[in-house]
């Protein structure tokens, strides 16, 4: 890879696992000058493999006017600087605002994707979250609490759709999760899953129904970085039906611009 620029890099590091992260994201983190990262949510083991003379910044504390300075100040100074986000920084990464003062001060920056917690989730839970014949759509979304959301994207009314539903933030709001779904018309034996901190040494796992969500989360002791995964994709014995639910990609019966199709004897 070619050396790196004198510029912001906003970096997903993925949603725990030091591995998890891109290898383009890996190579940035590893060559930075400036390595300043969310210390509260990005593993120490993967900030370890910071260059041994690059400055170390944990931004936790740190306000976005503050935030923001350093990294103008070190570019200014003709240093690279990784910013290291958790998961992947489109989705609720909170990058917006740091960008838009960035760009005020004449600063470039690049984008680096990363693992998100909800994709993260959905693999130890050994789930696909997009069903053939069941649920084809997947929104990504919070329910609301001390901080609004549109008037449009209430959760009662994303959920009118019956689509497999990924919550994020949304862990210490369950009595109102379950409200809003119930509302929407779901049943209350809609299975849904949490995983807590996923791919972190401490991952919990939690298999609940929509009827006990709260109640088995205060017995389990998950109240923050959870992953609240709702709908009928997250039903574990939903494999045992997996004939009703091929989807026609590997059908051999069906054709593509790789395969033509085989008829029936």
């Amino acid at each position: 890879m070619k050396a790196l620029e004198a510029k912001v890099y906003i970096i997903g590091a993925g949603p725990g696992d030091p591995d998890l992260i891109t290898v383009k994201g890996n190579h940035i983190l590893s060559t930075a000058d400036v390595v300043l990262y969310t210390d509260s949510l990005v593993s120490e083991k993967l900030i370890a493999r910071s260059r041994s003379d690059a400055i170390i910044r944990k931004s936790a504390g740190m306000a976005l006017e503050e935030i923001v300075d350093e990294m103008v100040r070190y570019v200014r100074e003709g240093k690279s600087v990784a910013r290291i986000h958790t998961g992947d920084p489109a989705v609720y990464g909170a990058i917006f605002e740091q960008m838009a003062k960035l760009k005020e001060a004449a600063i470039p920056y690049e984008i680096i994707p990363g693992v998100s917690s909800v994709f993260a989730s959905a693999s130890v839970l050994g789930a696909e979250l997009t069903i053939p014949e069941l649920t084809q759509t997947l929104i990504l979304t919070r329910v609301e609490g001390r901080t609004p959301v549109p008037e449009k994207e209430k959760l009662r009314d994303l959920a009118a759709h019956h689509t497999t539903l990924a919550l994020f933030l949304s862990a210490t709001l369950t009595k109102k999760v379950v409200r809003e779904l119930l509302e929407a018309g779901w049943s209350e034996d809609t299975p849904v899953a949490v995983v807590q901190r996923a791919t972190w040494p401490d991952q919990k796992i939690l298999r609940s129904q929509l009827k006990t969500l709260d109640e088995d989360m205060r017995h389990a002791g998950i109240r923050s970085h959870a992953m609240i995964l709702a709908g009928w994709a997250l039903d574990e014995k939903l494999i045992e039906k997996a004939e009703h639910h091929q989807s026609k990609l590997y059908d051999k019966r069906f054709t593509h611009g790789y395969r033509k199709g085989v008829m029936n004897q």
